[in-house]
């Protein structure tokens, strides 16, 4: 398929808010365009009720066109709080910031301006067969939806990706407006369901209020009412056999109390489930995706028009700046691809929030709404109290925080041990050792982030014997020297930073050994003086990797007692807490994941099977560790790939660790098997955290590029974790929780400065900050 130098014809394939903004752009860009809108529904035809945008995206459309940013403003209903109803009570935080309209009243402003602009608008007309549509124009924008006939065309060069996920929704409207953004969650004999509602639109000024003896707003407008729930709930309370009237009729009655008594209405709405559509490109030849085609994110953002609409800044923004349409297409699909896939993630963390609401019920009520206020990791805790100072607050008082104090420095106890703050540095491999003996590089690396404030520092994963070691650098326990060495770090970081404590974490390289230190070749086969391995099944981790033998039952007795005689060396050595490393494909974890465990015998099979070994070693080790010493286990809670681990599975092994004795599960995941394909984001890994948290009622520990003090506090009260453990922001400042405190105005015992080092908590001037400011400003 040939593409052509400039966009003169151009075919637009849909006529939402997507299509029809791009079509009136690119017109008002150039008039001499030739511009031709394909819609198969009336003109007056819509299938939602109300569009929210946010001040970041009507700032695009003011600069872009400001006849349409001013008919929008004309229609727009703004309002600010966030009503989170539940348990007979309502939370309410403001400072939100939202404007909404009728999508019909939308659709109505981009018909009046493509006609203004001399857009070919076609209702009730089916596009022409896209190949058709590309060989006749210079441009096809297709922006047919979710169920785009233009990507199923081509989905051997889009190669969409189409997820559908666990609840069942319906799109409502009620005729008044709300006067928030409104929550509201009604535990049913079914199960949880859940109503999103917010209003986009307003009484006429002439409006007189009829009388009503209850309700939320004593007026009339219109909101958008969203309900959702899990499919089995769906199922188990008879929605899938109701006719849509009566399935409105439903809704109704059981979220009365959020409607005042009044009815809900319907336009062709029925149940349907969430589909999260992803493509690995975006154009092929002078045909491109656009809106939902390319892309959708959970309504429970309120993202899905605006990232259309955003969708058509960019195309028209490119196809302006490059110098012909191929290299325009090329620059839309890098700018958006991005921005879209970081919407996605934080529309994803959303919708998982809400199919997994039941985990959270048994939650104080403000603590409940902050959790649901900051559930997609876009609204934060600092976030939070910039928009709403006092609610804020009033969540922090009820988690147990002092005045004053950030929930990231206050103390938590684990058996006999009192952390002073919830901050840890994540272990991290140094491959520094030299025959296992940990030197002055350790002494140094840990000492350094001990006296940075952290409430826990953990060791790298020290090795249980020479054959147990990822490379030749890495540390180990298992000889009287080594002990003396990891002695001397210990008893460096109990005298010169009192408060904080250090842990070892106990590990066995399994398959995943006798490679080259990180920085020569990660995970690539050492060039001489390769060791054995063994694993739970002989599965190589890479293709070019050593095929390691399985494991008989003798030998798994002589590793089992390795780990006894590391743990108790450990004990002796002076750490305060020993945690059990069965995640990232190592020794243990090969025996947990079915990827990597085939076995046949009592070790293999089952989860319960391939819970065995690994349990041995946990209940050895529990029994030479001093008894006041807690003792945690890390685990890879999914392995990123078909047929492993799952998050069910993943909950069944941290109960099982916990009913052992495990006083807190460290999840991380993946790093298993060499294939995986994970899901990277900001705090992505929380989430399967909080997900055991909730489900075993065991403390976490979260890890998984936390980056931010923010994020800390987030995370922590909202009582998705209990620690948060932190490994690149410590290579990158190793006094990163110091520096946390300082930030934020904290003074306090969460966070001591050691005693040389006072003098630097405050941040240093950067340049001068009293220069005068100007009085006066003349517009030219």
């Amino acid at each position: 398929m040939t593409v052509p130098d400039s966009a003169q014809r151009v075919a637009v394939v849909g006529g939402g808010p997507g299509g029809l903004y791009t079509a009136a752009l690119l017109k008002r860009l150039d008039p001499a365009r030739s511009v031709t809108v394909w819609e198969r529904n009336a003109p007056d035809d819509t299938f939602g009720f109300g569009v929210v945008l946010s001040d970041e995206t009507l700032g695009g459309i003011e600069h872009a066109d400001p006849v349409v940013y001013a008919a929008l403003q004309r229609h727009f209903v703004r309002w600010d709080d966030i009503d989170i109803v539940h348990a007979g009570t309502r939370q309410t935080s403001g400072g939100h910031g939202f404007a909404a309209l009728g999508r019909k009243r939308l659709l109505q402003i981009l018909h009046d301006r493509c006609r203004e602009l001399g857009v070919d608008l076609r209702f009730r007309s089916e596009a022409p067969d896209v190949d058709r549509l590309a060989a006749g124009h210079d441009l096809v924008v297709a922006a047919d939806g979710v169920h785009s006939t233009t990507r199923d065309t081509y989905s051997h060069v889009f190669r969409p990706h189409v997820a559908t996920h666990r609840c069942r929704y319906i799109w409502l409207a009620a005729d008044f407006a709300f006067d928030a953004f409104r929550f509201e969650i009604a535990e049913t004999e079914h199960g949880v369901m859940q109503l999103h509602g917010y209003p986009y639109s307003r009484p006429s000024p002439d409006h007189h209020p009829s009388t009503m003896p209850s309700g939320p707003q004593n007026q009339s407008g219109a909101s958008t009412v969203i309900v959702e729930m899990r499919e089995e709930v769906w199922r188990a309370a008879g929605f899938d056999e109701l006719d849509e009237q009566e399935s409105v009729a439903r809704c109704a009655k059981i979220f009365a109390d959020a409607l005042g008594g009044r009815p809900l209405r319907s336009n062709k709405s029925a149940w349907t489930t969430f589909r999260t559509v992803v493509n690995e490109h975006w154009s092929h030849g002078n045909v491109v995706l656009l809106g939902d085609a390319a892309h959708t994110a959970h309504f429970s953002i309120g993202s899905g028009t605006k990232l259309a609409v955003e969708d058509a800044l960019a195309l028209a923004a490119c196809l302006t700046e490059q110098p012909d349409v191929a290299s325009a297409l090329a620059a839309y699909e890098a700018e958006r691809k991005p921005v879209v896939a970081s919407t996605q993630r934080a529309a994803r963390a959303s919708l998982e929030w809400f199919e997994n609401i039941g985990l959270y019920l048994d939650q104080p009520p403000r603590q409940f709404a902050f959790n649901l206020l900051t559930r997609s990791r876009r609204v934060t805790h600092d976030n939070l109290r910039l928009r709403d100072a006092s609610f804020t607050e009033a969540v922090e008082r009820d988690f147990g925080c002092p005045p004053g104090t950030p929930p990231m420095f206050t103390p938590f106890r684990l058996r006999g041990l009192t952390l002073r703050n919830r901050v840890v540095v994540s272990p991290m491999d140094m491959y520094s050792a030299t025959d296992g003996v940990p030197g002055d590089f350790h002494l140094v690396h840990l000492g350094a982030r001990a006296l940075g404030g952290a409430g826990l520092v953990m060791t790298e994963m020290v090795c249980v014997s020479p054959e147990g070691r990822i490379t030749p650098g890495c540390a180990g326990l298992y000889t009287g020297q080594q002990a003396e060495a990891w002695k001397r770090v210990v008893r460096f970081v109990h005298t010169q930073a009192p408060g904080t404590a250090i842990g070892v974490q106990l590990g066995h390289s399994g398959r995943k050994g006798s490679t080259r230190l990180m920085w020569e070749g990660i995970d690539e086969p050492l060039e001489e003086g390769n060791w054995p391995l063994v694993a739970a099944s002989p599965i190589p981790y890479r293709p070019d990797s050593q095929t390691p033998r399985e494991l008989t039952r003798s030998q798994l007795t002589d590793i089992r007692e390795q780990f006894t005689s590391a743990a108790w060396r450990a004990a002796r050595a002076g750490f305060d807490l020993l945690e059990l490393h069965c995640a990232h494909g190592y020794l243990l974890s090969g025996f947990l994941s079915p990827l990597t465990n085939h076995r046949t015998d009592a070790y293999g099979g089952s989860l319960e099977r391939r819970l065995r070994f690994p349990l041995e070693v946990f209940d050895a080790v529990r029994a030479v560790w001093p008894a006041e010493r807690p003792m945690t286990v890390r685990i890879s809670a999914t392995d990123w790939a078909e047929g492993g681990t799952s998050a069910e599975d993943a909950v069944d092994i941290a109960r099982a660790f916990a009913e052992h004795g495990a006083d807190a599960i460290d999840v991380s995941t993946g790093q298993v098997v060499a294939d995986e394909r994970p899901e990277f984001g900001r705090s992505y890994q929380t989430p399967y955290a909080d997900r055991i948290r909730h489900a075993t009622g065991r403390p976490v520990i979260a890890v998984g590029a936390i980056s931010s003090w923010d994020d800390v506090n987030s995370l922590i009260l909202a009582g998705r974790t209990d620690l948060c453990a932190l490994a690149r922001p410590h290579l990158y400042d190793p006094h990163w929780t110091l520096h946390a405190a300082a930030e934020q105005g904290y003074d306090g015992p969460g966070a001591v400065w050691p005693a040389p080092y006072r003098a630097g908590s405050r941040r240093p001037q950067t340049g001068r900050t009293d220069a005068p400011k100007p009085r006066l400003t003349l517009g030219g």
